[in-house]
C-alpha cells in the first residue's frame, strides 16, 4: 500500500477505535460550506498525483489531494478540460475537495454536474476498509453507483484518495455576447434561447450600477459559433477579457459577490430554469444556468420566507456562506430521503468519525 493512504488508514483505525471525530481536509478552500467543522483534521494533501491519463480515451485517473489546479493544467496541455468547470474558491483546492463538495461552475446547466464525470472512485470508510467502485469507462456499473454518490457527499462517507474522470476536448470556438435587459426578458430570452439549436453554454445576469445586463457564452464548431453570433445580435466581448469575467463568476470574485457593504449572507436557490422572477426582497439576484441558479444577498434572519419561496417555485434554497452560525445551511430533507442518507453514513461510517455535523446540524 501507498505510504500516503497507508497513514491515512491507520489514523481512520486508531479514530474509529478511540471514537474520535475527523474532520477531512484538503486545500481547505471549502471550509465555509455546509452546517459545522467538528473533528481532528485529516490532511489528504500527501495523496497527490495525477496515476494514469489517456487523453486519447477521455479519461483521466488522479489522487485526491491533488491540487485542482494542478489537473486543469495537464488536461489543458492536451487540449483537453473539466466541462463542469469546478469552483476552486482559492489557489489551494484539490481534486478530492472538487467532487466532496459536489459544487459545478457555469457551464454545468449545458454540460452536466461534477457527479456525471465520475467514472469511479477508492474509497476509505470508516472502519479503515480501502473500498474500489467504478471504474474507466462509463457503462460499468451493476447496482448502486457509490462513485458518484460520493459527489455532494461532503466527506461523510469516508475519505476519497483517488477518483477516475471523463474529460472532453476544449470546445473549437467560443464567444461571449451581452444584452442589456431586465431580469425578467433575461429570463424569457433564455427560455427562448433554449428551445433552440444553440451552441449555448453559459450564461450570467445580474445589475450592476442599476442597469441590468445578460451575459451569454456560446461553445462549439467554430460555423455554429459565428451563426449563432449573427442571429441572437447583443454585443459581443473580446474574448480574453471575457474568459477572465467567467473564471471571476465561477469562484465568486465578481464585484457583484462583495458583501462589504451589506448583508453578509449569500444565498443560493435551485430552481427550475423556467420559474419566474422571484419576489425576495433585497438586492437583485444574479442568474446562473439559463434560469436554474439564482444567488441572492440577504440576511439569515429572512430564511423561512426565502426557503417558502423557492419551494414554491420547484426548488430548494441553501445558505451558501454566512458567518451566523444559528441557521440551518441545508434545507430539511424529507423523512424518507433522510432515512436513505443516514442509513449510507452508517454503513460507510458506522462509528460516525468522518465530518461530523457537516451535512446534519443535530448530530
Amino acid at each position: 500500500m501507498d505510504p500516503a493512504l497507508h497513514q491515512i488508514v491507520e489514523r481512520i483505525r486508531a479514530a474509529a477505535t478511540d471514537a474520535t471525530p475527523l474532520c477531512i481536509r484538503g486545500g481547505g478552500t471549502k471550509d465555509f460550506y455546509g452546517e459545522a467543522l467538528h473533528g481532528e483534521v485529516l490532511d489528504t494533501t500527501a495523496l497527490a498525483g495525477i496515476t494514469s491519463y489517456e487523453p486519447s480515451e477521455l479519461v483521466v485517473t488522479v489522487r485526491a489531494g491533488t491540487p485542482l489546479a494542478e489537473l486543469e493544467a495537464a488536461l489543458a496541455e492536451k487540449g483537453q478540460c473539466l466541462p463542469f468547470e469546478p469552483p476552486r474558491f482559492g489557489s489551494n483546492g484539490t481534486v478530492g475537495g472538487m467532487v466532496a463538495a459536489g459544487l459545478s461552475g457555469p457551464a454545468r446547466a449545458s454540460v452536466g454536474a461534477v457527479r456525471d464525470y465520475v467514472l469511479g472512485a477508492t474509497l476509505v470508510n470508516g472502519r479503515g476498509d480501502v473500498l474500489s467502485f467504478g471504474g474507466q469507462v462509463m457503462k460499468n456499473v451493476a447496482g448502486y453507483d457509490v462513485s458518484r454518490v460520493l459527489a455532494g457527499s461532503l466527506g461523510t462517507l469516508g475519505v476519497i484518495a483517488e477518483v477516475s474522470l471523463k474529460v472532453l476536448p476544449v470546445a473549437p470556438a467560443e464567444a461571449t455576447l451581452e444584452f442589456a435587459c431586465s431580469q425578467a426578458d433575461a429570463l424569457r430570452l433564455l427560455n427562448e434561447w433554449g428551445g433552440r439549436p444553440l451552441p449555448l453554454n453559459a450564461s450570467c445576469w445580474f445589475e450592476y450600477g442599476g442597469a441590468g445586463a445578460l451575459y451569454l457564452r456560446l461553445r462549439g464548431a467554430v460555423a455554429a459559433v459565428e451563426a449563432a453570433c449573427t442571429h441572437l445580435g447583443g454585443e459581443r466581448k473580446d474574448d480574453a477579457r471575457a474568459a477572465v469575467d467567467w473564471q471571476a463568476l465561477r469562484d465568486q470574485q465578481l464585484p457583484w459577490f462583495d458583501t462589504a457593504n451589506g448583508p453578509d449572507a449569500l444565498w443560493r436557490l435551485s430552481v427550475p430554469q423556467t420559474a419566474p422572477v422571484l419576489a425576495i426582497d433585497g438586492n437583485a439576484p444574479l442568474i446562473e444556468w439559463h434560469g436554474g441558479q439564482r444567488w441572492y444577498k440577504a440576511l439569515p434572519g429572512q430564511a423561512a420566507r426565502i426557503r417558502e419561496i423557492a419551494h414554491a417555485a420547484g426548488g430548494h434554497a441553501t445558505l451558501f456562506r454566512t458567518s451566523a452560525s444559528d441557521t440551518p445551511r441545508f434545507d430539511a430533507l424529507s423523512a424518507p430521503i433522510a432515512r436513505i442518507h443516514r442509513a449510507l453514513m452508517h454503513e460507510f461510517d458506522p462509528h460516525r468519525i468522518f465530518n461530523r455535523g457537516r451535512l446534519f446540524a443535530d448530530e
